[in-house]
C-alpha cells in the first residue's frame, strides 16, 4: 500500500509526488467523502462554505489541494490559515507541515501566550503557511511583522466556533488587511447568520458543500449509559477502564476542578492519564495532547472548550463522567469515537440529578441510548471474559499489597446505602478515596475494601464514628 502508484489522491487529482510521500507517511491513501468534495474545487482555485462536522478530515481537505499550490521559493505567507483555539491551530500547523514535509513546506503556529520574540524569528525566515487565532494575528499584522502581500489562500476554519468565541470583529479586520484577493475557503459545523454576512461580504461566487451526516453516527459508535449515583462515578470509571482496557479514552467532565479531581485519583491509582483544561499553561496543555496523541498516556480527561478542535485517530472509548450542559457538546464528544469508519464506543454516567438533562439529549440525538447493567460494578463475567478477570484480579493484586475487608454490623434493613458507608470511611483521618474499594450492602451488614494497608486505620475511625448517624460495630475480615 505504500506504493505511491496507488495513492487515490494522485489517481484522481494528480497531486505530486512530495506530497504524495507525506500522505503516505501519515497513512492517507483514499480520499475522504468531504475531501473528495472539496479538493477539485480547491485545485481550481474557487471560493468555497463547506459546512461539515469536526472529524471528517476537513484539514486534508484544504491542506492537500493548499500545500500543492504553493510556490516553495516564495519568500512571504502564502497561505492565512484562522482557527479558534489554540490546540487547533498548532494541530492544523502539524498537519500541514506532514502533508508538505517532502515538498519542503514551512508552517507556522501563531497565538498568544507563546513567546512573540521566537514567532518573530521564525516570521524573518521563510515561511509558507501561518496558522494562528484571530488576537496574536491581528496584533502581528497590526505591528507589519507579518505581511499578507503574498496571501493566495484564507482558510477561516471552525467559523461557528470563531462566532461564538467573539473572534468574528477580528477576523473582519484582518481580512480587511489582506491586500491581494484571495482563495477564500470556510469550513464550519454549523452557518449562522453572522458567518453568512462573511460570506458574502469578501467571497466571489462561492460554491457550498454540505456533507450529509448523522448528528450521531449511530451506526459507528456503541453508546451506552449506566445509572450511577455522583459519589460512585470514579469507581464505575476504573471499572469500566479496567474491564474495556481501550488503548485510548477521553473522559469529559463539565468544570476544570473536576477534571482535577479526576486524574488526581487516576494517578494515584496508577493509571497512565493526563488532564487538559483551559486552566493549563499552553505548554502544558500541547505537552497533554502530545502524550495522548503518542499513546505515552492512554487516558486524556477533558473539559469540552479545552478539548474542541483536538483530532485524535483511532480514540477507542469517550466516557461521559459529567452529563454535558448542552446538547451540541454531547454530539461533540462522542463524535471523537467510531471515525474513518471504525467501531468506537461512547459510555455515560449518569446520576439520579442528570436524568432529565439526559433525557433531553436523547430527543435531541433522536435516539434512545441503551442502559447498562445498574449493578456493574458487582456482575458475573460471562465465561469470555474469564481469562480477562483473571489478568484484573492479578493487576489488582499489584497495585494494591494488601487489601483489607472491613464487616460493619448494619445494612439494608436499617437503610443504609452505598453512599452513606463511603461517606462516613472517605471522611476519616488518613482515608483518602483511592483507599476505598467496593461496598457491599447487605440485608443485616455491610462489607468495604480498603486499599493500600489502611485497615487498621479505617477499622480505629469506624469505632469512633457513626454511619448515618448510627454507632456501628466494625470487625476487620482479611482477604477477599
Amino acid at each position: 500500500m505504500n506504493n505511491k502508484t496507488t495513492n487515490e489522491f494522485k489517481m484522481k487529482y494528480n497531486i505530486s509526488e512530495e506530497v504524495c510521500k507525506g500522505l503516505n507517511v501519515l497513512g492517507y491513501y483514499k480520499p475522504t467523502p468531504v475531501q473528495g468534495e472539496v479538493i477539485p474545487h480547491i485545485l481550481e482555485e474557487k471560493d468555497l462554505i463547506v459546512q461539515s462536522q469536526t472529524g471528517s478530515g476537513k484539514t486534508a481537505a484544504f491542506g492537500v489541494p493548499v500545500v500543492e499550490q504553493i510556490d516553495v521559493d516564495e519568500n512571504l505567507p502564502q497561505v492565512l490559515m484562522l482557527t479558534p483555539t489554540r490546540e487547533l491551530a498548532v494541530q492544523v500547523c502539524e498537519e500541514i507541515s506532514n502533508i508538505g514535509k517532502y515538498k519542503k513546506i514551512r508552517s507556522l503556529p501563531i497565538y498568544g501566550k507563546q513567546a512573540i520574540h521566537v514567532q518573530l524569528r521564525q516570521l524573518k525566515q521563510r515561511v509558507h503557511v501561518v496558522v494562528g487565532t484571530p488576537g496574536r494575528m491581528a496584533d502581528l499584522i497590526k505591528k507589519k511583522h507579518l505581511k499578507l502581500d503574498n496571501i493566495k489562500y484564507l482558510v477561516i476554519d471552525e467559523a461557528d466556533e470563531l462566532l461564538r468565541r467573539g473572534f468574528i470583529e477580528e477576523v473582519d479586520g484582518i481580512i480587511n488587511k489582506i491586500p491581494t484577493n484571495p482563495t477564500t475557503l470556510l469550513f464550519s459545523a454549523t452557518i449562522p447568520e453572522k458567518i453568512e454576512d462573511i460570506c458574502s461580504k469578501y467571497m466571489t461566487e462561492p460554491l457550498r458543500i454540505e456533507i450529509k451526516t448523522d448528528k450521531v453516527p449511530i451506526n459507528q459508535i456503541n453508546q451506552k449509559w449506566y445509572e450511577v449515583a455522583d459519589d460512585w462515578k470514579f469507581l464505575m470509571l476504573t471499572k469500566l477502564v479496567d474491564n474495556i482496557k481501550p488503548d485510548s479514552c477521553m473522559v469529559f467532565c463539565n468544570t476544570r476542578r473536576k477534571a482535577d479531581d479526576v486524574v488526581k485519583k487516576l494517578k494515584q491509582g496508577k493509571y497512565s492519564c493526563a488532564v487538559l483544561h483551559g486552566g493549563l499553561a499552553q505548554r502544558d496543555r500541547l505537552r497533554a495532547i502530545d502524550a495522548f496523541k503518542n499513546k505515552d498516556v492512554n487516558i486524556l480527561v477533558a473539559t469540552d472548550l479545552a478539548a474542541r478542535g483536538i483530532h485524535i485517530d483511532r480514540l477507542d472509548l469517550v466516557i461521559n463522567y459529567n452529563i454535558p450542559i448542552d446538547d451540541e457538546n454531547y454530539v461533540h464528544r462522542i463524535g471523537r469515537t467510531g471515525r474513518a469508519g471504525a467501531k468506537g464506543e461512547a459510555i455515560s454516567l449518569v446520576s439520579v440529578h442528570d436524568k432529565k438533562r439526559w433525557e433531553e439529549i436523547q430527543s435531541y440525538i433522536n435516539y434512545k441510548v441503551p442502559k447498562g447493567n445498574s449493578d456493574m460494578l458487582r456482575e458475573v463475567e460471562s465465561p469470555q471474559k474469564k481469562n480477562s478477570k483473571n489478568k484484573e484480579q492479578n493487576r489488582r493484586k499489584k497495585l494494591h499489597n494488601d487489601i483489607d475487608r472491613i464487616r460493619i454490623n448494619a445494612g439494608k434493613k436499617k437503610k443504609i446505602r452505598p453512599g452513606d458507608v463511603l461517606g462516613a470511611v472517605s471522611n476519616l483521618p488518613g482515608i483518602k478515596s483511592e483507599d476505598i474499594g467496593i461496598i457491599d450492602i447487605q440485608d443485616t451488614c455491610s462489607y468495604i475494601e480498603i486499599f493500600n494497608k489502611k485497615g487498621d486505620i479505617a477499622m480505629k475511625g469506624l469505632e469512633k464514628t457513626k454511619v448515618k448517624g448510627k454507632k456501628v460495630t466494625v470487625k476487620k475480615i482479611k482477604g477477599r
